[in-house]
């Protein structure tokens, strides 16, 4: 092959490498310009060189193509284009020729898509040619003639477009040349022939060239791949993309990295991209307890639910509706620290065991019971005084050992009169003889907490007035023991204790029903009671 046009075409190459990266040309790219060489090889009058590829002629030009679709492209070609035969110089009749030439070529392509490597197509290319020959025909080889003259011709066959890579378009093409002359045949022979390609001087020319693509791919979302590329075309801005114009995602969990808070992790689309280890639904940077076993309901922040807060998680609470505040055991229930089945947070005796019955507390003995019951006839005082007997002591002091042995009950001391004297007064004196029997008791060790001192005077009678018996009776100081904490037991029986000026307002409030039952003040003064 003809030296030259190797080296041309090397030319060639070496622009190809150097072009910017562009995409290949397509409708986002219209406009493409390119270098390209060319060679020659002519038939006509003074003979054939067709498929001779020895000391061709080369040349080179300049070409603009726009696209106009898939099946078509639109080309200018400037070319510079020579012409001789025969090679050899000393041949009696040859001649050579400059064509300085300019064509509006169509190219027609394989519908192919744009991003296809390899594009074969035909070209049909009308061209306007002007022409320096020179000839030779002396027997010495000396020059007979100089011509110029312009013509019009044209050339006929096609080619490949290879884009590579994002760089531009590198083609070869093939074509057959045609030139009607109007002074005689372009070499200065008329063969006289009566067909058209007998009489046509014509030659093939091969072309090798390069083009870079002028303008912008279309990038909606400018991110930098067009969007016949772009397989994401709707990226937000700013984002990183990978070759197909899709959001980076490192990890490869299906996340953009843009909206994984784990970009380096595999994690959930439901967690923006992070891991869930424990499968709660509380990703593992933000679980307080990434190890909860599966099916367990969890919190925000991870955790096992524990719905009465006594941190105990639900599923392993067998109570799991306690009390706020209240102290659980490791299963979550109540603790009961005396055993007695009465949790800790309702036993009002939490340290000393008892039925429920009696809220946890131990319930005082049936013999201390009647101790206590009795103790009203053994409990005496100085006659009209709140000065206890010594005879009272034995049984005051067998109540200060049941205090002492049941130390979570109380005492409620109560004292009443019968009906004789003045009801401030036999209030008055109710009180100091229940004063009397808890300051004995006080005296003993008994916290003052425990014992409360109340009279009710002669308003809560328990037999009749009238008569000796009846008053006996009523003369009395009641014992009851209740939980401490408990309603007073007293109070629950009687009411709350009257004061004297409750006492003087029932008086005046019903003076019809208490004048007929009360004597002259003459008699009542010697009857004062013990």
């Amino acid at each position: 092959m003809n030296k030259s046009f190797c080296q041309a075409t090397l030319v060639g190459l070496g622009l190809l490498a150097a072009a910017p990266a562009a995409n290949a040309q397509t409708a986002d790219r219209k406009t493409a310009i390119g270098l390209h060489a060319n060679a020659t090889q002519y038939r006509g009058d003074l003979g054939n060189a067709f498929w001779e590829w020895d000391n061709m002629p080369y040349s080179g030009g300049l070409d603009i193509t726009r696209y106009v679709g898939r099946w078509l492209d639109v080309r200018l070609d400037l070319d510079y284009t020579r012409l001789r035969f025969p090679q050899n110089t000393s041949v009696y009749q040859r001649f050579k020729a400059q064509m300085y030439q300019a064509g509006l070529g169509f190219k027609l392509k394989l519908p192919l898509k744009d991003e296809f490597f390899l594009h074969p197509y035909l070209l049909v290319e009308p061209q306007y040619s002007w022409v320096l020959a020179d000839r030779y025909t002396t027997p010495t080889g000396g020059l007979n003639s100089f011509t110029r003259f312009g013509t019009f011709g044209g050339h006929v066959g096609g080619g490949l477009d290879f884009h590579l890579g994002e760089g531009a378009t590198f083609y070869v093409q093939a074509t057959q040349a045609y030139l009607q002359a109007n002074d005689g045949r372009l070499d200065g022979v008329d063969n006289n022939a009566t067909t058209f390609w007998d009489k046509k001087d014509r030659y093939l020319q091969f072309t090798a060239g390069v083009r870079a693509n002028i303008g912008k791919a279309k990038d909606t979302d400018g991110d930098g791949v067009s969007d016949k590329k772009d397989k994401c075309p709707d990226t937000p801005a700013g984002v990183k993309v990978d070759l197909n114009g899709c959001p980076i995602d490192t990890d490869g969990d299906g996340v953009a990295d843009y909206q994984d808070k784990c970009p380096d992790v595999k994690g959930l689309a439901a967690l923006q991209g992070c891991p869930d280890a424990d499968g709660d639904g509380v990703a593992d940077n933000d679980d307080r307890c990434p190890n909860t076993p599966a099916g367990v309901r969890v919190d925000a922040s991870g955790c096992p639910l524990d719905a009465d807060g006594d941190g105990v998680a639900d599923y392993l609470d067998k109570c799991p509706n306690t009390p706020s505040g209240v102290k659980v055991d490791a299963n979550g229930c109540p603790l009961d620290r005396d055993g007695d089945g009465v949790p800790d947070n309702e036993d009002r005796c939490p340290d000393r065991p008892g039925p429920a019955s009696n809220k946890g507390c131990p319930e005082i003995k049936a013999e201390q019971k009647k101790i206590l019951n009795e103790a009203t006839k053994y409990i005496q005082f100085d006659f009209d005084k709140a000065t206890l007997k010594p005879s009272s002591f034995p049984r005051l002091q067998q109540m200060v050992q049941i205090l002492n042995e049941y130390p979570d009950y109380s005492l409620s001391i109560a004292g009443h009169t019968d009906s004789k004297g003045d009801d401030n007064y036999n209030l008055k004196l109710s009180y100091e003889r229940a004063a009397s029997a808890r300051a004995y008791m006080l005296s003993k060790g008994i916290p003052a907490e425990r014992i409360e001192a109340r009279g009710y005077g002669e308003t809560k009678p328990i037999a009749d007035n009238k008569t000796a018996a009846g008053q006996a009776l009523n003369r009395r100081v009641d014992f009851d023991p209740y939980l401490t904490g408990e309603a007073n037991s007293a109070e629950v029986k009687y009411g709350p204790a009257p004061t004297v000026a409750e006492m003087l307002e029932k008086k005046a409030a019903a003076p019809a029903k208490k004048a007929p039952a009360k004597k002259a003040p003459a008699k009542k003064a010697p009857a004062r009671k013990r």
